[in-house]
Order: C-alpha cells, then sequence, then structure tokens
C-alpha cells in the first residue's frame, strides 16, 4: 500500500468515525422512546368527579363547560394538553417517533340536550415540548415557527348530535367538524372525538393527521436529519369542568 493509499484510506475510516459519532451525537439530542398515544385516563379526583358510573340521565350536562389545565400530569398523559407526533428519518440511525405536548390549553363547549352545540380550543404552540430541547428550540423558527404562528385554534363549526343525554362513566364517540387554525393557516377538518363524562367533569381525546404542506408547514432537515414526514398527527386531551 502506498504513502497516498494509506492517507486516503486513513482518512476515510477518520469521516466514518466522524459521521459515526456525530450520528450517535444526533441520536442523543433528538431520539428516544416516544409516550404512549392519547387515550382515556382516570379522571382526577381533584376536580370533585365521581369515579362510579350513575344511572342518572344526565340532563346536569346542559350549560358551558370549560377547560381545566390544572389537574393531573403532562408526565403521564392525564393533564390536558395538545400536542404533536411525527417521524423522523436519521441518517444512518433510522426512523425516530418526535413528540411535543403543551398543557397550556384554553377553551369551552356548550351542551345543550343531545347536542354540543359550540366547543373552542386553542393551543399554545410556544409552550410545546418534547423529550430533546434542541428540537423545541428548532420549531421556534422552523417548521411550526411558533415564534411567528403562537397559538393553534380549533373552532367547531357544525353542531355535534350525542343521539342521547351524556351519563356518568358512558364513553361517548362522535364525529367533530370545525375550522382549524394552524401556522397562520384555518383549514376545515372532520376529527373523531372520544369522551366520558364524570360528575362535573368531562374528558375527551381526539387524534387526527395532517398534512404538513397544507398548512405551509416545510419539515425542518439538516445535515443528518434526511427527512421529516409529509403528513403529522395532531393528539388532543382535554378536560373540561363544568360552571
Amino acid at each position: 500500500m502506498t504513502r497516498k493509499t494509506r492517507w486516503v484510506v486513513g482518512g476515510a475510516a477518520a469521516l466514518v468515525l466522524v459521521l459515526g459519532g456525530a450520528g450517535f451525537a444526533l441520536w442523543q439530542a433528538f431520539g428516544g422512546g416516544a409516550p404512549p398515544a392519547v387515550a382515556l385516563t382516570g379522571l382526577s379526583s381533584s376536580a370533585g368527579a365521581s369515579a362510579v358510573p350513575s344511572s342518572g340521565s344526565g340532563s346536569g350536562a346542559d350549560g358551558t363547560w370549560t377547560i381545566e389545565d390544572t389537574s393531573g400530569s403532562l408526565a403521564d398523559g392525564s393533564s390536558t394538553y395538545a400536542g404533536y407526533r411525527v417521524q423522523e428519518q436519521f441518517s444512518g440511525i433510522g426512523t425516530n417517533t418526535a413528540v411535543g405536548r403543551t398543557q397550556n390549553v384554553t377553551g369551552s363547549m356548550t351542551i345543550d340536550g343531545t347536542t354540543i352545540t359550540a366547543l373552542e380550543v386553542t393551543a399554545d404552540m410556544t409552550t410545546l415540548q418534547s423529550d430533546k430541547e434542541q428540537r423545541d428550540k428548532q420549531l421556534r423558527e422552523r417548521g411550526l415557527q411558533t415564534d411567528q404562528f403562537p397559538s393553534a385554534t380549533f373552532t367547531l363549526t357544525d353542531p355535534i348530535d350525542l343521539g342521547a343525554k351524556p351519563k356518568d362513566g358512558e364513553t361517548i364517540d362522535a364525529a367533530a367538524t370545525g375550522d382549524l387554525t394552524l401556522h397562520g393557516v384555518t383549514k376545515q377538518v372532520s376529527v373523531q372525538i372520544q369522551a366520558v363524562k364524570s360528575g362535573d367533569q368531562v374528558q375527551a381525546i381526539a387524534t387526527f393527521d395532517v398534512a404538513l404542506a397544507d398548512y405551509g408547514i416545510e419539515p425542518p432537515t439538516g445535515f443528518l436529519v434526511l427527512s421529516i414526514a409529509d403528513t403529522g398527527t395532531i393528539e388532543l386531551h382535554l378536560l373540561f369542568q363544568q360552571g
């Protein structure tokens, strides 16, 4: 092996080590286990809700319900939160599921008999947190650009017919049609929701996919971040308090 050949081989080996080290560093910075998908959980006793299903008529559900964002924990998914879930592709590493959530969610809904007549949910996008601070910093100026577009909102446009008055402990499945404003763009979406009432609290969840291009979102990429999926998933876990 000539001196020049040894230099080329040695340089290539060093480059492989550098890239491998950078890939490992990137995995440490951005990779990690994703939390479970949104799901109905046990309702917080601090909200004064009964965990025992009743056989009542559910007439007490009428009126305005306001989102309550202090009960439960964001860490275990038992609190109110809004968030995203998206697939990342790393060079030489593979895929990673990135999940970011915020407990700073406001809004309300109005129930009249068997119908939800109004519903609005607003999330503070500037407080989204994932498992890596580096990712969160990136999204302030790239991708979601939360510095420029600090909030996302869903507003119901068509009443939701529940079919019957909500009863304690009974899970309700329904479709909600409304306007989603994300990244400064508003689109009509249809969202499947699942909810359960317990005493003076209602817990509701929703999961739906959005095409990033529809909302003018350019997926942020970098040296070793090959791509971000064209579609992301929005997750909502909402606790409503009556009154």
